[in-house]
């Protein structure tokens, strides 16, 4: 007699949600990345289902004082492009974290989550501030440390 065994499959109603802060000041940005897009897409969860949204919410505080390796800083470029003829534009890392202190790591956390309207509503539990001040504490985040 052969033994049948179940896959689990969980639904979007019995998923139970958690709420995380991360201090990024002097963390590594891809370690912090990787770490968050996982916790987004709720792998670090027993009931994870990859085409249903497991994951949890993620803030992050002191976005600009996270650190980089290497020649990054002065090497990594970020492009984009309005569609018009020399649309294109490109901005040194150096010059993104002066401008937009936060792009950087919400660039990094997005990149690795799923592509499309999953991808997209993972995305939206993501906060990423530049200091230490938050307004999310009635969600009372529990410290992760990465």
């Amino acid at each position: 007699m052969i033994k049948k065994t179940k896959t689990f499959v969980a639904k979007p109603t019995e998923i139970e949600r958690a709420c995380y802060i991360i201090d990024a000041k002097d963390k590594v940005l891809g370690r912090i990345a990787s770490r968050v897009a996982s916790i987004l897409r709720g792998k670090h969860k027993p009931i994870y289902t990859p085409h249903v949204d497991t994951g949890d919410m993620v803030i992050i505080i002191n976005a600009e004082k996270v650190r980089v390796t290497g020649a990054k800083l002065q090497k990594k470029t970020y492009q984009r492009y309005s569609g018009y003829p020399s649309g294109q534009k490109s901005v040194v890392m150096k010059d993104m974290m002066a401008q937009k202190p936060t792009f950087a790591l919400k660039h990094a956390i997005t990149g690795m989550l799923p592509k499309g309207a999953l991808g997209s509503k993972m995305g939206k539990k993501l906060k990423v501030y530049a200091g230490d001040k938050h307004t999310h504490s009635a969600q009372k985040p529990i410290a992760l440390e990465v």
